[in-house]
Order: C-alpha cells, then sequence, then structure tokens
C-alpha cells in the first residue's frame, strides 16, 4: 500500500462500522457527550472530497496549504488531498506569523485551505498571495469553494471523476520541522516515507487494530487510520501542550478506554503532577509516547505510578526529517541508565531500530556529499549522529543549502540524514544523545556539550533546569573559541546561595567542566511553549551578551 489514505478505505471494507474518530464536546454527569464517525462514514466523505477536488481539474502534484485545526475535517481534508494526489503542506501555527509567512512563502502553495479564520489571515497578512491560485474553504455553509460544495460535486460524478495512481515515489506532503532550534524547514514527505513509520511504529509498539488512542500532537493522529485505532480528539490548544487540562485528560483516558497516549514532554509533565497527587491510576493504558523532547525521570517515574506493571512509557528518538530512529522505554531508563545521564555521559535515547542504521561521525560545520567521505568515529566516541533507513526524507522543500548540509548520499544512492545531533553509541549499540550540534561550546581545551553538562547540574537539589551557554571571547580573533556559562533556573523556595555553591564545588570535580566560571541565575529561562523542555538558548546568549 503506497498510499496510506487507502488504507481507509481497507478499514471500511473488513471494520465498516469501527469508529473511526470521537469529537468529546461535553462533560456530563455519566461521562462526555461526543460526536462520532465510523470508518464507513470517514471513508465516504475522503472519497466525496477528493473526487471532488479531481472534478474541479485540480491536478496531481498540487501543492495545498492546510489550516484545518484537529477535527474530522482535518482528517477528511488530510486523506482526501493525498487521494486525490494533491501535496498537503502543514506548518504548526504556534512558529508565530512572521516564520509563518516566511514558510508559506517558501512552500509556495497553489491553493490555500483552511477554515474562515484562516482565510481572513490570509487576506490580512499576505499569506501565499502571489501563488495561490484557489481557495477552499472548510466550514462554510455555501458555495462550491467549499469542503461541502467539493463533497457534493463529488458524489455527483462517484461513478466518473478516476483518481489518480499515486505510488511510493510521489511526493505525499511537505512538514514543517518546529523551527524550535533552528529555523523552520520543509521537508518534502513520499509516500513510501508514511508507509515506512506506519509500519515502524506498528511493529516497535505492538499497536494493534482496535486499541484507542488520544493524541495530543495531531500529526500523530495521522497515522491512526492506517493503524486501525480509534482516535480520541481531546479539548485543548495544541500549541501549548504544558497547559492542559489533566482532569479532562484522565477524564477521557478514563472514559473511552484509552489504550494508547501520545504528547509532548511538557503534557506528560502537567498530566503526571495531577495523577500523582489525586492518587490517580490509568489501568486501561498499554503504553506512553512521548517525544519533542527529552523526557525526565521524575516524570517517567510519576507516570509508571499510574500505569499498570504490564505498561510502559516510550520516548522515540527523531526528527521530523527521520522518525522513529531509536526508542527507549521508562523501565529501562530507571534500571540506571538516568544515573549516567546525571553524571554527564548525556540522556539514553535508545537501541535503533532494526530497520535503521546508525553511525556516528566527526563533528564538521561543512557540506558531506558522500558519506563515505564522512570519518566514521568508534564506540564511546562523541560525534554527529546519522542515520539510513526507510523513514529518512531525501530534501528539504526550496532550501538546497540546508538539503546540502543535512544529507550525504552512500554507493547505492541511498540516503543519510546528518541529525544536527551530537551523540554517541555504547557497547551495548544503545544511542546517548549530548545535544544539538550547533549548540556546542568550544574552549581552550574541549568541547563542551548542553546535555551532558546540563544532566550534572539538574542533579543539583534546587536546580529546576539549566543551560549551557557560550558567550564570544573577546580575546580570540578567529571568533571559534567561547566562554562558557551555566543559566540556572531554581526550584520554588530553593535558597540561591546554596544552589550556587553546590554548582560551583560540582563543577570543579571534573576537568571538563571545571572550567566553568561563570554561573548566572534566571527567574525563567526562554522555552518554547510547544514543548516547554527546549530551552532557547541562542536567545538566552544573545540576551547575556549585550
Amino acid at each position: 500500500m503506497s498510499n496510506i489514505s487507502n488504507a481507509l478505505s481497507q478499514q471500511a471494507c473488513t471494520r465498516p462500522n469501527a469508529v473511526a474518530l470521537i469529537i468529546p464536546k461535553k462533560k456530563t454527569a455519566s461521562g462526555w457527550q461526543d460526536e462520532r464517525l465510523t470508518y464507513a462514514e470517514l471513508n465516504e466523505q475522503v472519497e466525496a472530497l477528493a473526487r471532488g477536488l479531481v472534478v474541479k481539474s485540480i491536478p496531481k502534484g498540487t501543492r495545498v496549504a492546510l489550516m484545518v485545526p484537529p477535527s474530522p475535517m482535518f482528517f477528511i481534508a488530510f486523506f482526501a488531498l493525498m487521494r486525490a494526489g494533491c501535496v498537503p503542506i502543514l506548518i504548526d501555527p504556534g512558529i508565530g506569523l512572521k516564520p509563518l509567512k516566511k514558510c508559506l512563502g517558501e512552500a509556495a502553495p497553489q491553493i490555500f485551505m483552511g477554515i474562515a479564520k484562516a482565510q481572513w489571515a490570509r487576506r490580512f497578512f499576505g499569506w501565499g498571495k502571489t501563488t495561490v491560485e484557489q481557495t477552499i474553504t472548510v466550514g462554510a455553509r455555501w458555495g462550491q469553494a467549499t469542503d461541502r460544495g467539493l463533497m457534493a460535486l463529488g458524489r455527483v460524478h462517484k461513478d466518473t471523476a478516476a483518481l489518480p495512481t499515486v505510488d511510493a515515489y510521489d511526493p505525499a506532503a511537505i512538514l514543517f520541522t518546529s523551527g524550535s532550534t533552528g529555523i523552520p524547514k520543509g521537508v518534502v514527505y513520499r509516500h513510501g516515507h508514511f508507509q515506512a513509520q506506519v509500519e515502524l511504529i506498528r511493529d516497535t509498539y505492538s499497536i494493534e487494530s482496535g486499541e484507542v488512542d488520544c493524541p495530543t500532537f495531531p500529526p500523530f493522529a495521522l497515522f491512526d487510520p492506517a493503524l486501525g485505532m480509534t482516535t480520541v480528539i481531546p479539548q485543548m490548544d495544541f500549541t501549548k501542550p504544558a497547559q492542559v487540562d489533566p482532569e479532562m485528560l484522565v477524564g477521557l483516558i478514563q472514559h473511552y478506554g484509552v489504550t494508547n497516549l501520545f504528547g509532548s514532554p511538557a503534557l506528560m509533565n502537567t498530566l503526571t503532577r495531577y495523577t500523582q497527587q489525586n492518587e490517580i491510576k490509568l489501568p486501561s493504558l498499554r503504553r506512553v509516547l512521548s517525544a519533542g523532547a527529552p523526557v525526565s525521570p521524575q516524570v517517567v517515574e510519576r507516570m509508571h505510578r499510574a500505569l499498570s506493571t504490564s505498561a510502559d512509557i516510550h520516548t522515540p528518538y527523531g526528527a521530523t526529517e527521520a522518525l522513529p530512529v531509536a526508542t527507549v522505554s521508562g523501565r529501562q531508563i530507571l534500571s540506571g541508565l538516568s544515573a549516567r545521564h546525571r553524571n554527564g555521559l548525556g540522556i539514553c535515547v535508545g537501541k535503533c531500530l532494526s530497520a535503521n542504521e546508525v553511525k556516528i561521525i566527526e563533528i564538521t560545520d561543512a557540506v558531506i556529499e558522500k558519506f563515505e567521505h564522512a570519518r566514521q568515529l568508534p564506540i564511546e566516541a562523541i560525534g554527529e549522529i546519522c542515520v539510513h533507513g526507510p523513514s529518512v526524507t531525501e530534501k528539504y522543500w526550496s532550501r538546497p543549502q540546508q538539503t546540502a548540509l543535512a544529507k550525504m548520499t552512500d554507493g547505492s544512492n541511498g540516503i543519510w540524514h546528518r541529525m544536527g545531533d551530537v551523540g554517541w553509541l555504547d557497547e551495548d549499540g544503545r544511542l546517548w544523545f549530548c545535544g544539538r550540534k550547533n549548540e556546542r561550546v568550544i574552549t581552550d581545551s574541549c568541547v563542551l556539550y548542553t546535555e551532558c553538562v546540563e544532566g550534572i547540574v539538574n542533579a543539583i537539589p534546587g536546580v529546576y533546569r539549566s543551560a549551557l551557554i557560550g558567550l564570544p571571547r573577546k580575546d580570540d580573533l578567529s571568533n571559534e573559541l567561547q566562554e562558557p556559562v551555566i543559566v540556572i533556573e531554581l526550584d520554588s523556595h530553593a535558597d540561591q546561595d546554596v544552589v550556587l555553591q553546590e554548582v560551583q564545588e560540582t563543577l570543579k570535580l571534573r576537568p571538563w567542566t571545571a572550567q566553568i566560571s561563570k554561573v548566572q541565575f534566571r527567574k525563567k529561562l526562554p522555552v518554547d511553549i510547544r514543548h516547554n523542555a527546549k530551552i532557547g538558548r541562542a536567545q538566552l546568549a544573545r540576551e547575556l551578551a549585550e
């Protein structure tokens, strides 16, 4: 199956009355009032919209900016576009208005499909004004240039509007990276990449058809129909996961018997604090998946208290360009791996999936065209993480320079993706993450990595979180060397003087951290609100350099 939207057709044939989507509307004394769509109903609407697009002479390969919030129409529109051979463009609205406009300008959509609010914003801010030729308004009550109008048209021409053939090598979507640690870039997905991700996720986590998923990150929910899962869409602001209402989330899990929960570490932190304070158990959950940033051992411990002994929390490692690469379970983290993090060895992200090949290469900021030109490093040596596998994408949209910096080809024309992360492999084949390559701090005697230093500092009582940054050195004419500074956000009620003394004494114990002589405190470290864990180190460095 090259086009995962066809998985809907299969589910509609084999399990037509199985519930595909549940949209909770209102909490009641007995549970929730909701709206539901079966697989047969969902597939019929997808098919109608796809054929409506064909009748409107929208050709295969047309780029469509899709700005629809999590809802039934988000699923219907995305799968209909794929079934019609169009290329949906997905951009996280949480990146901000200015970056959003820039991303749309780069993606050059030919069609803008969105709710009325998004259409208004498109006109007001001039999104895609030089490339958008048609608009499709989602949720409007009348007009052919609406989702309803196109579906009506598709039903009329059900037997005559032939859908195009789409294979694994055809472009499927352009998904923009979050931009939380760099510029947002449009990752070009082929249909084969989506199919590979579905298979890797299903096989790695033993997901079975008929399970119930509560995804708090909308793009992940798009895999659910291909996995045969029922999707429960939570009531929340998806751009601010840390502000989720944990009581609502617990209510949904318990009422609908949710077996799979996906969310950011920030959301898991909020949820597990609530479950611990109220001694809540969530026995229906078989697995919890958390990605986007490292998950702290404290969150893992709290989650385990809410789960049954047969369930676990897992942390898939990867990026928009290549996901999943590796995975580690919470029970593995707590078995001793977290202690190594506190000792400055980085964060263990687990063993690489069998379908992937991971290598560590010497760190360089230069382009490496051929994989054989990269210098591979031995076990336990820190370098840049590179991956080759079925879900590894090939390029960024309209960014040839970034593509050249991130991709390498091997002798069989296979694509290797340079993750932009630094790390190392241990003797058991586990991958350890040490931080972002562009956030490393280069000193006279060594290179310091964020997760290695911060892991030590964060283990000190009274430290809520910390950030290693490098400031320019005025005495360095080469502009390569930096002065390391550790910036700390304290726990509430922590004594700053006591923490400062403990941090300074701890840093002196190791030769490579002893050179960090500057320690500063901030009431709040700048973080990406979508993750509430990815620290804005570049912003922090600019502020301290002023």
